[in-house]
């Protein structure tokens, strides 16, 4: 694909096909990049595309130390792809997965730095305006432990922010897209209503509930149930599932994940 070179492929998602490449500029010099490679039957709907083409063009502008930098969407024939910066790392999901698997959780200190990065790189995002000074109200729309990465040499990165805006915005969600999200979803976003950034603290703070608990908040067998649990939104007192907790984290987590979207924080700062 001109001047990108696919490596190996990472993933499969339900949107794209996720690869490792090589980026050459004029000179011949290389990076390596992540390749998302846009689903043909997805890149056939034209609104995903033109709203894909929108949120590029804000996610290229987008420069913080938290958050994954978009490079650049590129088209080859049919094919549509976005090109990201090629985190070494692992997701949160899988972190989490791993200390499960031995009957452990993320220690506090470690998860706490892990959710302030997160939240350092949502409020830049939330905060962002354009050259004018208006604000870009961005959201996320799609925070979630898949989405966080933790790189080997300890830097945390939001990724996917773009795709996931344009899936939402057109509400692929309905088709299963973002399958497995609905879980951190804020009970405004699940149901259907016009969001803002609080909707990303909740989705925060459901990651931090998780992680603190060992339990999952609102998941359940089938998608419909997890969407009826995420709109209910009643959430246990982590404290009393793991009583190691200190108070004052217990209070965080809670009012971040208030229902009622005016309880919790204003904003990820």
């Amino acid at each position: 694909t001109g001047q990108y070179y696919l490596t190996e492929k990472i993933a499969q998602g339900g949107m794209a096909e996720i690869f490792k490449g090589l980026a050459y500029d004029i000179n011949g010099l290389k990076r390596t990049v992540c390749i998302k490679k846009i689903l043909p039957e997805i890149a056939a709907n034209p609104e995903f595309i033109s709203s894909l083409i929108d949120e590029a063009k804000i996610a290229v502008t987008l420069s913080h130390g938290n958050i994954a930098q978009t490079y650049d969407l590129g088209k080859v024939e049919d094919d549509y792809f976005i090109v990201m910066e090629y985190i070494n790392g692992k997701s949160l999901s899988q972190l989490h997965k791993r200390a499960h698997r031995k009957n452990e959780l993320i220690p506090i200190p470690i998860l706490i730095n892990i959710i302030a990065e997160v939240a350092k790189g949502l409020d830049y995002m939330h905060r962002r305006t354009d050259e004018n000074g208006i604000p870009l109200h961005i959201v996320h729309r799609d925070i979630s432990p898949q989405n966080i990465i933790v790189s080997f040499s300890g830097t945390v990165k939001i990724i996917d922010f773009g795709i996931s805006t344009a899936a939402n915005r057109l509400g692929f969600t309905d088709a299963g897209i973002l399958k497995g999200k609905f879980s951190f979803m804020s009970p405004e976003q699940a149901r259907g209503e016009n969001i803002d950034p609080r909707s990303d603290i909740f989705s925060l703070g459901v990651i931090l509930h998780e992680m603190l608990t060992g339990k999952r908040l609102f998941k359940a067998e089938d998608n419909r149930q997890t969407i009826r649990n995420v709109r209910k939104a009643n959430v246990p007192s982590p404290l009393a599932i793991n009583s190691n907790l200190p108070d004052e984290l217990e209070n965080i987590c809670m009012k971040a994940l208030a229902k009622d979207k005016r309880r919790r924080f204003n904003t990820a700062e």
